[in-house]
């Protein structure tokens, strides 16, 4: 097994905690030597010094890990008529993590970068995870119909970690809260609603990688 595939991510997840906190608080190098990137669209980058991503023209997506907010469950029972269930919940993980793999595989390929099942000089490994989740009205599988409304579908955080794929040396990782900016006023939400909403971040995100590696090979856009 490739040994990033072990890596814990809460170990990292303890150094990111720091989203909340102004940048010019957050430690400048981490432990593995990742500096601090000024100017990024994600709100905290890391990456090697000198880290450059000419070489790669493929990707290799990990299946990303998906965790609610803390508390979620709880708060969303709180009063409600229709409960969320675990099973509810490890659905949602499920369909979310598939969504993930869609959304970057089709983008990533669209933008010249195919993703493959392999390693080799010019792979980068993506290792990502959805943490945070918090759906503020989840399609729940119960029966009747359960008619839902709220501004928005909710919001959630990427953590992600970069690799090399043949050496496994940790290029960057980066970590970036988004949420559904809803259309200013209290709609119904469904599960078409809801995936629409996290497409749109999901894009979002995996467009910001193809725009470095475009810059990498002067294609053209910013880097992150």
């Amino acid at each position: 097994m490739n040994r990033t595939t072990r890596f814990p991510i809460a170990c990292s997840l303890l150094l990111l905690s720091g989203l909340s906190l102004a940048k010019d608080e957050l430690p400048k190098t981490t432990a593995e030597g990742l500096e601090l990137v000024e100017g990024s669209k994600l709100a905290v980058v890391y990456a090697q010094p000198g880290a450059n991503l000419t070489a790669y023209h493929r990707v290799k997506v990990l299946e990303p890990l998906v965790s609610f907010r803390k508390n979620w469950q709880r708060d969303q029972n709180r009063g409600a008529s229709h409960r969320v269930s675990t099973e509810d919940m490890e659905r949602i993980k499920r369909d979310l993590g598939a969504e993930f793999m869609k959304v970057f595989t089709e983008e990533l390929t669209e933008g010249g970068y195919p993703v493959v099942d392999e390693i080799g000089a010019d792979i980068l490994i993506l290792r990502p995870a959805i943490i945070n989740l918090n759906p503020t009205s989840p399609d729940l599988q119960q029966a009747g119909r359960v008619d839902t409304y709220a501004e928005t579908a909710g919001d959630m955080t990427l953590y992600v970690e970069i690799y090399d794929s043949e050496t496994s040396a940790l290029i960057a990782k980066a970590m970036d809260g988004q949420g559904d900016h809803g259309v200013g006023f209290v709609t119904w939400q469904t599960r078409v609603s809801n995936r629409a909403a996290a497409d749109r971040i999901l894009k979002e995100w995996a467009r910001v990688l193809v725009a470095a590696l475009d810059r990498a090979h002067n294609i053209g856009g910013e880097a992150d």
